[in-house]
């Protein structure tokens, strides 16, 4: 590697922005090794190599470039004297998804080879700033971290009303900005994507996007499913055993519930089509149609030919029944246990009706009506089994649906993916921090803590970016990472001390799901809703509304195609009216449906830069407690535009705040503080990158005082 690690000072992870790991050969393959690089530690005190972490496998490819770093915990101990050691390999086999993360770092510890030899790098004492300006958006070693992430409280005093405070967070657009929009962004080059997958040149059967992302789901949610039925059947059991009526009761309830919820997951037309699917794609084969003139071929085919055709077995026709038949029967199953705890409840009753299939009452008959485990355990087991069938079954079909995604990925789909990542970090990096202050902000809102442990927080973000040139790029991206932030939930915990770096939040997941943990000082946790201490998920219903207001943006609504802000804006605002609806039927609301009326006009209205929109989302997502993002290119200019208006505005409508002053409170707000202060801790100058042509463009309200803009270079 001739470029050193980069450490971040919050995590300190370790990442390979520019490695120059190119042409590697694996001997005696196709020359495309399996990369991974393997990273272990020697401490200077004890001088010996202890294996820390490794990357991701980079999938068959001489030239990798690695999408996961590896961190270095804040309390792991360093000196300027530790060495990292850097090992390049080939992993031979890559081990199965189950296996636990231990188990497959030692998997590539002891089934690796070595391409190239070691390399050893010094490691400094992590001290440095985690703030990424805008000067350094297109930096390929930062690019997933967020652009000039900023937050800002306004306090408010009052004589007339209670104190306020408002909360302001403003980022860069998340999007790629070193990989650049020659092309377009994640929007439209997905979409490419995604048709040239359909094409016949791939030779795989092609599943959307909502196919796999199902698929995954499915999986997942038998993984979760399985034991906690395989639990609650031994808790039935033991309860059996011991005569527990209220035990049996409540342990049956608790395996009725599971079982319910697995049998729903599982009757999907996907996993009986992919079943099918998979079914034809064996070796041997045969439809219906093909039956009868093969049989004929056969009869006229010599003896050798039709030896050679027997050693390929043939398997019997795909029966499409079967697959309900199979999960049919574990719901047939829990009838037959829910019927037999009844039975012994109500002591033994012979009279009682058989149960479906399995002759219930020939079952109880023959046992000792005494010992209710033993009459219990046949049904109970056979339940298990039932179960067992269905998953092994469905693990086969999604299984298959997820590798003709991978069957079907190049490496067009390869970057596109950490395009994916890039946006999708940052967007989660801005979303964590918005978070983080709201939940402070709300702790001693008994109202908010109920609506986020009962819906969840609604996540608006505002753009400025136009439709036009590179920026509709940005957008397209923008729009792609926030819908991702959908696949992100939170978690609260207790954290274990109140130092600051035990408050720091945590990350984990796969890319079709994340968890942020956000710990809270021991005092604060104890004060939150039982549910919120039991780690119960809170939601986030992230939404997007953009209206472009530069330059730019006039000349796209003259002379070119503004139909992605009116795609995005329709979409975003039907998402927010549904999150409004299911919110309003669990939690009282102040917010009336006359705003949202209000921005749904203003959606569909064909008005020039119109920033109502803007406006009414804003001051829909804080009447319902929501978190509120600002965002243009760099978040510098035109965001400091909209923050500094929005604030007065609120000082206007919540606090009295006098027409007659308000042109100048928002002169004074652009001019001195705080976002100044931003633009000049992004580029060492205290202007606002904006000439006087580019404002003419801009709303009047949008635009800055005399004296505080000028040419930069930003």
């Amino acid at each position: 590697f001739h470029d050193s690690p980069m450490f971040s000072t919050h995590d300190r992870s370790l990442t390979f922005p520019h490695s120059p790991c190119n042409d590697l050969v694996a001997p005696g393959r196709d020359g495309k090794p399996n990369a991974l690089v393997q990273v272990a530690v020697i401490d200077p005190q004890k001088q010996h190599l202890v294996f820390h972490a490794c990357t991701e496998i980079v999938e068959a490819n001489k030239d990798p470039l690695f999408l996961t770093g590896v961190t270095f915990p804040s309390e792991y101990p360093d000196s300027p004297e530790t060495i990292v050691k850097l090992t390049v390999c080939d992993a031979r086999s890559k081990s199965q998804e189950s296996v636990s993360k231990q188990q497959l770092l030692l998997f590539w510890f002891f089934y690796c080879k070595m391409i190239q030899a070691c390399v050893c790098v010094c490691v400094c004492v992590f001290s440095g700033c985690s703030f990424k300006p805008s000067c350094c958006k297109a930096q390929k070693p930062l690019e997933f971290i967020p652009i000039n992430l900023h937050t800002q409280r306004m306090r408010v005093t009052c004589p007339k009303k209670a104190d306020a405070f408002y909360d302001i967070v403003t980022v860069g657009a998340p999007a790629a900005h070193f990989q650049g929009f020659k092309c377009g962004g994640l929007q439209r080059l997905l979409s490419r994507y995604e048709s040239d997958k359909k094409s016949a040149a791939y030779q795989c059967i092609y599943y959307s996007p909502e196919h796999t992302a199902k698929a995954q789901e499915v999986l997942s949610t038998m993984g979760l499913l399985q034991p906690l039925i395989t639990g609650s059947a031994d808790q039935l059991l033991l309860a059996a055993h011991e005569h527990s009526s209220s035990g049996m009761r409540d342990a049956l309830k608790s395996l009725s519930d599971k079982t319910e919820q697995f049998v729903h997951t599982l009757k999907d037309e996907l996993v009986k089509s992919a079943l099918l699917a998979l079914h034809a794609a064996r070796p041997g084969y045969v439809t219906k149609s093909q039956k009868q003139p093969l049989e004929q071929s056969h009869r006229q085919v010599n003896q050798g030919t039709l030896k050679h055709q027997d050693s390929i077995p043939h398997h019997k026709e795909f029966d499409e029944e079967e697959w309900d038949r199979v999960w049919a029967s574990v719901a047939k199953c829990l009838n037959c246990v829910i019927a037999m705890v009844d039975k012994l409840q109500e002591g033994g009753n012979s009279k009682q009706e058989p149960a479906p299939e399995l002759q219930l009452a020939d079952v109880i008959t023959s046992h000792n009506p005494g010992d209710w485990k033993e009459q219990l355990c046949p049904l109970v087991s056979r339940l298990k089994d039932c179960v067992m069938e269905v998953v092994e079954k469905a693990k086969r079909a999604m299984t298959f649906v997820l590798l003709q995604e991978a069957a079907c990925s190049t490496p067009q789909g390869f970057l596109l993916q950490q395009r994916r990542d890039v946006v999708f970090s940052q967007a989660l990096a801005a979303l964590a921090c918005g978070f983080v202050m709201k939940l402070y902000a709300g702790l001693r809102d008994k109202n908010f803590l109920r609506q986020l442990h009962l819906v969840g927080l609604v996540a608006q973000f505002e753009s400025l970016l136009s439709t036009y040139s590179e920026e509709i790029g940005m957008l397209e991206d923008m729009e792609v990472g926030i819908s991702d932030l959908q696949k992100v939930v939170f978690t609260i915990t207790e954290a274990k001390t109140d130092k600051l770096s035990e408050l720091q939040p945590s990350v984990w997941g796969r890319r079709d799901h994340f968890t942020v943990e956000v710990p809270l000082p021991q005092v604060i946790f104890q004060t939150l809703p039982e549910e919120m201490k039991e780690g119960k998920p809170l939601r986030v219903y992230p939404v997007l509304f953009n209206v472009g207001i530069n330059e730019q943006q006039t000349i796209a609504e003259r002379f070119g195609d503004i139909s992605l802000q009116e795609r995005i804006n329709q979409r975003n605002f039907e998402l927010l009216e549904a999150y409004y609806k299911t919110l309003s039927e669990k939690v009282p609301l102040e917010c009336k449906c006359a705003l949202l009326e209000t921005l749904g006009q203003n959606v569909v209205t064909k008005k020039r830069k119109n920033v109502e929109i803007l406006w009414t989302a804003g001051t829909i997502c804080r009447r319902l407690n929501g978190i509120r993002f600002t965002s243009c290119k760099s978040a510098k200019d035109r965001t400091s535009m909209s923050v500094t208006l929005e604030q007065c505005a609120l000082l206007r409508d919540e606090h009295q705040l006098s027409k007659d002053s308000f042109v100048q409170a928002l002169d004074c707000m652009r001019r001195e503080g705080c976002r100044i202060e931003n633009v000049q801790k992004n580029i060492r100058c205290r202007k606002y990158a904006f000439n006087i042509l580019q404002l003419m463009a801009f709303p009047k309200c949008y635009r800055p005082p005399e004296g505080t803009y000028g040419k930069v270079n930003s």
